[in-house]
């Protein structure tokens, strides 16, 4: 893995990813799918890769929002109930290598519209959310992260804050745990169908977490990086382009 070509390139920037995603309460995995993409890391390596990654800055983050008080447990367990046995299921599945590669890029629009803040961060009047709601959209959710190797949450946060169940620090503080329990769940599900984790992934996690620290901790103290969000969006828009058309 570390053999890849301008790996020192993919090694500056992977920090910089955890950092934005972390800043939002996220894992980061569509953001490091994207980036192992452009530098072409092969399609086995990355899924397992990325919820790796995801655990440990996912729960960074999460902590750090916790702890500045944005956490909603209620709102959390509607959604987690059914995405952690569908994130399962769909970590055992083996998706072909081109479907894979565009099932990624359509869900990293996702990404790009939260970065380029098309969701918005004004103040809405808060609906509660229904349990049999937040158990569809948890499965389906989550049974698309463990597939393709994402934590989910840069699809829950755009649902919580257009349909109006949270405000945007607390659907934050949510998808980070939510990412988290995913993440792992998928992780299960890949190793029970024999996938394995290289050591190689560990020197990874530990350079994402230096972004994925300050990222958590900044981010839950409202920072503003709009023009750090606008290169990371310009990067995926590549990445989405590149896996399309390979």
């Amino acid at each position: 893995m570390l053999q890849t070509e301008n790996i020192y390139i993919f090694l500056t920037i992977l920090p910089i990813v955890s950092f934005l995603y972390a800043s939002v309460g996220h894992g980061g995995a569509s953001g490091y799918l994207a980036l192992m993409a452009l530098f072409s890391f092969a399609p086995e390596t990355m899924k397992p890769t990325a919820l790796l990654l995801n655990l440990f800055v996912a729960g960074i983050s999460f902590y750090y929002y916790f702890k500045a008080g944005h956490f909603n447990k209620k709102l959390f367990l509607a959604f987690a109930i059914t995405s952690i046995p569908c994130a399962f299921l769909g970590g055992t599945i083996e998706v072909d290598a081109s479907i894979y590669k565009k099932i990624l890029a359509i869900l990293l629009v996702f990404a790009i519209l939260k970065m380029l803040n098309v969701f918005g961060n004004k103040k809405e009047n808060i609906k509660p959310l229904k349990l049999w709601q937040g158990l569809i959209f948890g499965g389906i959710i989550g049974f698309f992260s463990g597939l393709i190797g994402i934590g989910g949450g840069i699809i829950l946060t755009p649902v919580i804050l257009l349909l109006h169940w949270g405000k945007m620090k607390e659907a934050a503080a949510v998808s980070a745990l939510f990412i988290w329990v995913n993440s792992a769940s998928g992780l299960i599900g890949q190793i029970s169908s024999g996938v394995t984790i290289k050591s190689e992934s560990f020197i990874l996690v530990i350079i994402a977490l230096i972004g994925g620290t300050l990222g958590g901790y900044f981010g839950s103290k409202k920072l503003n990086n709009k023009r750090l969000r606008h290169i990371l969006a310009f990067v995926l828009i590549i990445a989405c382009f590149k896996l399309i058309l390979t």
